[in-house]
């Protein structure tokens, strides 16, 4: 165990490959804590944005009018075509952090979560699931910056406040899932802990 550690630290899985999911509301620093991840396992980062954004791109400038009700039909075939092309091409020892803004009871965000989790089975892939979990006042102030909405991230705070009231993280068990408050945690301080999980995981 104390070997494999040390090849996650030097960030290099040997002999598997890793699917990292981060799971979390918008805001609470999925993409900042999959930076920092990715640097300490040496791993691919494939945010939600990638899949989101080609398609919502082409829509409404101004991001204020209401999303075509079939639009995530089409981002999760690009989703899907992205997961299809790394179980086919990439090497087996390749490592990938994910993001996902999933929310239990909500039927897409399972659905969402099942194309990750079955393209790490077909990778034969440690498939590690992580909710980050934050309170509302400082989601609230996070999800508020301005350069978000640059990447076409939400920046409302009254609808910030209402999800974290009213809503509950995707939270579907898993042997290898990890639940971390990111509230007083750094980024760096968040991806050496979810690091560490994976090493036991691994192990």
């Amino acid at each position: 165990m104390l070997r494999l550690h040390r090849w996650i630290v030097l960030g290099e899985f040997r002999t598997m490959s890793v699917f990292v999911l981060l799971l979390g509301f918008p805001g609470v620093g999925k993409l900042t804590i999959a930076k920092e991840l990715g640097s300490l396992i040496s791993a691919k980062i494939v945010d939600n944005h990638w899949f989101n954004n080609p398609i919502l791109r082409l829509l409404d400038d101004d991001q204020t009018a209401p999303l075509p009700k079939g639009v995530w039909e089409y981002t999760g075939r690009v989703r899907q075509a992205v997961l299809d092309a790394i179980t086919a091409y990439s090497g087996p020892s390749a490592n990938f952090i994910f993001t996902h803004a999933g929310v239990e009871s909500d039927e897409r965000s399972t659905r969402t979560y099942q194309q990750f989790f079955d393209a790490a089975r077909q990778r034969a892939a440690v498939f590690v699931p992580v909710r980050l979990l934050c309170a509302e006042e400082e989601l609230a102030r996070r999800v508020s910056s301005p350069a978000r909405r640059d990447h076409l991230k939400t920046t409302d705070v009254e609808t910030s406040r209402s999800r974290s009231q009213q809503a509950v993280v995707l939270d579907i068990p898993h042997q290898h899932a990890l639940t971390l408050d990111v509230t007083f945690m750094s980024p760096l301080e968040s991806a050496a802990a979810i690091r560490d999980h994976v090493a036991r995981r691994s192990a």
